[in-house]
């Protein structure tokens, strides 16, 4: 790098706020221990979610199986080129345990193994339970190898949060009072109500409120995947993680790649905060929807000849329809790059059909009304399953390896 991202005084702001939380090995062991399953679920029981946990471990007991498909089919996976699978929106306990409800009726469908979820980290999903009852159903229970959790600077906090940062770090940050002793950080380029789109605006010092908020989570739920939505978060985040292996990034849609310039951008902040063992706490890379499928090779060639560690690529295979263009779908182009030998992740932000509430806004809808609505979105995931299901067995058929949660494989 011809010049240094984070001066002095951000790697010292940095540090100091990992040191307010016990340092590094403190957050680590803390993370792992409340990500097994039986913490998790002591810790559900005695928020309300008991009962949910034990029914989505019944109807999770009956999805099918992968081995069982490839038999009948009579699959060889003798290509290069390995898919994994990757579905979008599952927007908290109620949702994601609506949506196993109605898999388990299906009964045919193989679960993705990698999940998303656009939910504001709100004291409310972070401390009611609600965010871990999820992450329990997600990787204890279906064995989920991934769930992406999304933190927005904009989400509206207690102000003694933005307090405490302030003064363990040193910095001021721009917010408003909203009453009821809660601020918000102020947005100048407002897309939403959680600004620009879900938090690519990240102005000033905000970085650091966002690395607050993915720790927050970690430590009380056991989360250890989040959306990265900016570059000065990717920076920031890869200073971050460096001494926490348990906590790794997505690289944000919303951001994404477009081009190999913008790859190598990325790459290059990368390389600058590789952990000791050479490792990278960035963990996948959403390659945007304006790629080609012959750029998304030369990504994946450009990558792989890097020298960096492994770092998985997805695309986009259909999009909800205020995100892009109408009709998307890059199925074949998905094809193209597996046959190239090129690994790729699929992922569904929609199934391709305009359903209500497969929309940028629903992801933003109060805790509330995102419980009172939690059939009508886990009809949308559930739709979403369906299609990722449809399109991952139509690229095993064609000799692709292609990966599921481990629920598809026990």
């Amino acid at each position: 790098m011809h010049f240094k991202l984070l001066r002095e005084r951000d790697t010292k702001a940095i540090d100091a706020l990992i040191d307010s939380y016990g340092g590094a090995k403190a957050i680590n062991e803390k993370i792992a221990l409340t990500r097994e399953y039986e913490t998790r679920k002591k810790i559900a029981a005695e928020k309300g979610f008991g009962e949910m946990l034990q029914q989505a471990e019944k109807r999770a007991a009956t999805f099918p199986k992968v081995d069982d498909f490839i038999a009948a089919e009579n699959i060889k996976s003798d290509k290069p080129g390995i898919c994994t699978t990757q579905v979008s929106g599952f927007q908290g306990a109620y949702v994601t345990a609506d949506c196993i409800r109605r898999l388990a009726e299906n009964g045919k469908v193989l679960f993705p193994t990698e999940m998303i979820s656009v939910v504001a980290l709100t004291e409310h999903y972070v401390y009611s339970g609600d965010l871990l009852a999820t992450l329990a159903m997600a990787e204890n229970i279906l064995g989920a190898s991934k769930f992406c959790s999304t933190n927005m600077v904009s989400t509206p906090l207690p102000e003694e949060r933005f307090t405490k940062v302030e003064k363990i770090t040193g910095e001021k940050f721009d917010r408003r009072d909203i009453g009821d002793g809660i601020s918000q950080l102020i947005l100048k380029n407002m897309g939403t109500p959680f600004g620009n789109f879900g938090g690519i605006e990240v102005g000033d010092n905000n970085h650091l409120v966002y690395l607050d908020g993915v720790t927050r989570a970690a430590l009380e739920t056991g989360a250890n995947f989040f959306l990265n939505p900016s570059w000065s978060t990717i920076v920031a985040a890869c200073y971050f993680a460096r001494e926490i292996p348990e906590i790794s990034f997505k690289i944000s849609m919303l951001l994404s790649i477009q081009n190999t310039i913008q790859l190598r951008m990325l790459m290059s902040i990368i390389k600058e905060y590789l952990r000791d063992d050479g490792t990278t706490p960035i963990y996948e890379i959403n390659i945007g929807n304006a790629v080609s499928p012959e750029i998304f090779q030369q990504c994946f060639e450009e990558l792989k000849s890097s020298g960096l560690p492994d770092i998985s690529l997805a695309a986009h295979m259909r999009i909800n329809p205020d995100l892009g263009i109408e009709g998307f779908n890059w199925t074949e182009n998905a094809h193209k790059v597996l046959d190239s030998g090129c690994n790729l992740t699929i992922k569904y932000e929609s199934d391709g059909t305009a359903r209500p509430y497969d929309t940028m806004e629903t992801y933003f809808l109060p805790d509330e009304e995102r419980y009172e609505k939690a059939e009508l979105i886990g009809d949308v995931i559930y739709h979403k399953c369906i299609r990722c299901d449809e399109d991952a067995k139509e690229i095993m058929r064609r000799g692709h390896e292609t990966r599921f949660a481990q629920i598809a494989y026990k």
